[in-house]
């Protein structure tokens, strides 16, 4: 009992100092150390028997070590790949071509409040070739920006919707289904994303869109003269060179898309994973490179970029996620997530009871900390084990979770997303959250509602 007080109490200190914005990769490693040594203390066993190092001291620390070892043999690698694959996809200026391309139509259109729920769902889809919703954001905001201002639309419904455009697209590329996927047991990610995430993500996409078309025209509306100033005053200078990429680019940012979904569609029992099908689809784009630039050696230096990638991936998201990992352990040892278990087992309406406590606790992290990562991968290796002990899949609680991690960040006034668009408008980030709220709670909710008719 005492344990799983302390444990409780620091995992309270460790989600105060996340949504304080301490570093949640150093505040997880050493809230899951302090637990690992206090389960030693106790006479816990932080290893088994036949994994110890033979020194208790020192096993904690292995801890750490067998988490990166079982990381790098999962999901580790294939994201570091795709964080690699779309450093140089950027650089070349593919990822450039394939906003261009699917763009373009919006300066066809008259009606601008048309251009609103298109613009959602197209800027949703430009996620599955750059993932960072802080890096869409930049690109969005010196490419679409513009256009959408030309076409009409108010400075602020332009912001709103490029600052919410990274959310909830089910895409097997990104980090947090390949994670999920690994986790709750699925062979091939792309199992997960069609079979699961896809049927509950693509109707909440559809949704908020809707939403975002009445509610940005409702606000127009309501804020006429505050917003005939703004559009004079909000000014977004270009900084992008031109690369002078051919428009034919755009196909290698989303050939490994392609390629997953024909590897699943025809050849299912081949054993052919992302790593592979990014590495495969990195070779085209480096000889096109080749022959456009008639420069083998400026080419191989370009190259570079991929592993600089795999190292931004690895900082970013595979660090964390081991981190999570060891605070996970640490949990673990001091028998808090058994205790848990036990006691929703006894409870007849724990299905839904615990949805909603992991759903509402990763969102109120992520509107704190303006971060979804964190929360996510922090509590995502734990609910296995506790929803098998409530009888329940493990699904129906994991997905919305996954979901409350991306949509509550762009209604945090301290998430990068959200800083970024405002500041290149020159608004206080609490005005532009007023914009995305309530588009992105229709999201919410509708996850929500889904998850809980389909799992129950």
């Amino acid at each position: 009992m005492i344990d799983c007080i302390l444990a409780v109490i620091i995992l309270v200190i460790t989600g105060w100092a996340i949504a304080k914005n301490y570093d949640a990769k150093v505040v997880l490693f050493a809230a899951g150390l302090v637990m690992l040594y206090l389960a030693l203390i106790g006479g816990n066993d932080v290893l088994g028997a036949k994994a110890t190092s033979g020194l208790a001291w020192a096993d904690p620390f292995k801890v750490i070590r067998e988490q990166f070892v079982r990381q790098f043999s999962n999901a580790g690698l294939i994201i570091l790949t795709l964080f690699g694959f779309a450093a140089y996809m950027s650089h070349i200026g593919a990822n450039d071509m394939v906003i261009k391309v699917l763009t373009k139509p919006l300066s066809k259109i008259k009606h601008p409040a048309l251009l609103i729920p298109l613009v959602f769902w197209i800027g949703t889809c430009l996620q599955i070739i750059i993932p960072s919703a802080a890096s869409l954001a930049v690109i969005l905001m010196a490419t679409l920006y513009p256009v959408l201002r030309a076409a009409g639309l108010s400075t602020l419904t332009a912001a709103a919707l490029i600052a919410t455009t990274a959310t909830i697209v089910p895409t097997p590329l990104g980090g947090d289904n390949v994670v999920a996927a690994r986790v709750l047991g699925f062979e091939n990610v792309v199992d997960y994303v069609f079979y699961h995430c896809a049927p509950i993500t693509i109707p909440a996409l559809f949704v908020m869109g809707i939403v975002h078309y009445f509610w940005q025209t409702y606000l127009d509306k309501r804020q006429r003269s505050e917003l005939e100033v703004l559009n004079q005053e909000s000014m977004i200078e270009e900084n992008r060179p031109e690369k002078n990429t051919p428009i034919w680019y755009s196909i290698f940012p989303v050939l490994p898309l392609f390629l997953v979904i024909f590897f699943w569609v025809f050849f299912r029992k081949a054993k052919v994973g992302l790593v592979e099908i990014t590495l495969f689809s990195l070779v085209p784009a480096v000889v096109s490179e080749l022959v456009r630039n008639k420069n083998a050696k400026e080419t191989m230096k370009d190259l570079r970029l991929f592993f600089n990638g795999m190292g931004d991936g690895f900082s970013k998201v595979v660090v964390l996620i081991v981190a999570a990992a060891t605070m996970v352990a640490g949990l673990r040892a001091l028998g808090l997530i058994d205790a848990i278990s036990r006691s929703v087992s006894d409870f007849e309406n724990a299905k839904a009871g615990l949805m909603l406590a992991f759903s509402a606790i990763t969102g109120l992290i992520t509107f704190i900390s303006g971060s979804g990562n964190a929360a996510f991968y922090s509590f995502i290796e734990i609910i296995p084990q506790i929803a098998e002990k409530a009888g329940l899949d493990p699904i129906m609680v994991a997905l919305p979770m996954q979901c409350m991690s991306n949509l509550f960040r762009s209604m945090s006034p301290v998430a990068a997303v959200v800083i970024i668009v405002s500041a290149s408008i020159k608004v206080n980030p609490l005005v532009l959250v007023k914009r995305t709220w309530v588009p992105l709670m229709a999201g919410v909710l509708t996850v929500l509602l889904l998850s809980f008719l389909k799992y129950i």
